[in-house]
């Protein structure tokens, strides 16, 4: 059983409300509207793969910038999605993209170390620690991924977690979200449904789809927990300390959560690179900063991406090695904020 399509508003309507929403919004801070449009169903999906822990890809930053700039065509069906129901029932939604001026941006085998000189990664122990924000809200997907707390029933969380680019994973259906309790103990939770933007499903970890390597869960019940803020990835250069910090639970280390932050890298206008350590297990993981908020004048720790997986390139005859996240870009904030509180006005703020 699945809801009854969104309706959409009648662009007069629509119209109206965009102008008092971008109005109020300082220049810098106007975030985009994605809205549902339709929605159809589709075949049923086959869960046969395993969910694959970590992801890489031989396209460097240089290789995406190359990427020929998509259109607002092409955002409209990237930004489309799918909705995986636990009764295994799967749709696709259409959007349309209002008030936005943004521009998105061969298998190799080999050891992927992903530990960048000495390892410092952290192990949260105690349960004052666990059980205290920020730390308490990563939390571990069932197919052995990492997520995030983002809403009072959301877990934001990699694409590649669910779905491989082709189908959705073995265990996707019965997905069970876990919240680390003392003792290495997990609650778990039931995933209602699952959100996956088409960008991702058009290809696979190889391909260029990674920009779209995201995906929204809503569990069946609140899981009554603190949660963090979406917030616009801002350039590297302007996080505070150029650092970003993420918690997961990496495979190494097994019951525990881990810990880490680092110094920004490289970046594109979807992916942020970076040389924090990491294990599959961690991907997922919400990628966090702190970040001023003018309107309540207060520092507050916001997501502004989503850790990805691996990379390595060849650069003129020596490899260099990136950890990546997903940046969380005006559109995909527009998108996810929506999944999560069902209107754009509630998502004018990034």
């Amino acid at each position: 059983m699945h809801e009854t399509p969104l309706t959409t508003p009648t662009p007069l309507v629509l119209s109206f409300f965009l102008s008092v929403f971008l109005v109020a919004l300082e220049p810098n801070e106007r975030v985009p509207v994605v809205l549902p449009q339709n929605t159809e169903p589709r075949p049923a999906p086959h869960f046969l793969s395993p969910a694959r822990l970590d992801v890489t890809s031989p396209c460097d930053p240089e290789c995406h910038k190359r990427a020929p700039q998509p259109s607002y065509w092409d955002l409209r069906r990237l930004l489309s999605y799918e909705t995986l129901h636990s009764d295994g029932q799967l749709t696709e939604t259409a959007v349309g993209i209002y008030g936005s001026s943004e521009k998105a941006g061969q298998s190799h085998v080999r050891r992927k170390r992903q530990i960048f000189g000495h390892d410092g990664r952290f192990s949260i122990a105690g349960q004052n620690f666990l059980l205290k924000y920020p730390f308490s809200v990563a939390v571990k997907l069932s197919t052995g991924c990492s997520g995030t707390l983002v809403g009072d029933r959301h877990v934001l969380t990699a694409a590649h977690c669910v779905h491989d680019g082709k189908n959705y994973v073995k265990g996707a259906q019965k997905l069970r979200v876990g919240f680390l309790k003392p003792k290495q103990r997990f609650q778990w939770i039931r995933a209602k449904r699952t959100h996956v933007p088409k960008g991702w499903i058009k290809g696979n970890a190889n391909d260029i789809g990674m920009d779209y390597d995201y995906a929204l869960l809503e569990l069946k019940k609140p899981h009554k927990r603190r949660h963090m803020k979406l917030g616009v990835s801002p350039p590297a250069q302007k996080l505070p300390g150029h650092r970003v910090h993420f918690s997961g639970f990496d495979n190494d280390r097994p019951g525990q959560l881990v810990y880490r932050f680092c110094r920004a890298g490289e970046e594109t206008s979807d992916l942020l690179y970076q040389h924090c350590d990491a294990q599959p297990g961690a991907s997922g993981s919400g990628v966090y900063a702190r970040m001023w908020d003018g309107r309540r004048r207060r520092w507050e720790r916001k997501v502004i991406g989503v850790f990805s997986g691996h990379q390595w390139v060849e650069r003129q005859g020596a490899s260099q090695e990136f950890n990546v996240a997903v940046r969380i870009t005006p559109l995909k904030y527009a998108q996810i904020c929506y999944w999560i509180k069902g209107n754009f006005v509630d998502c004018r703020e990034g």
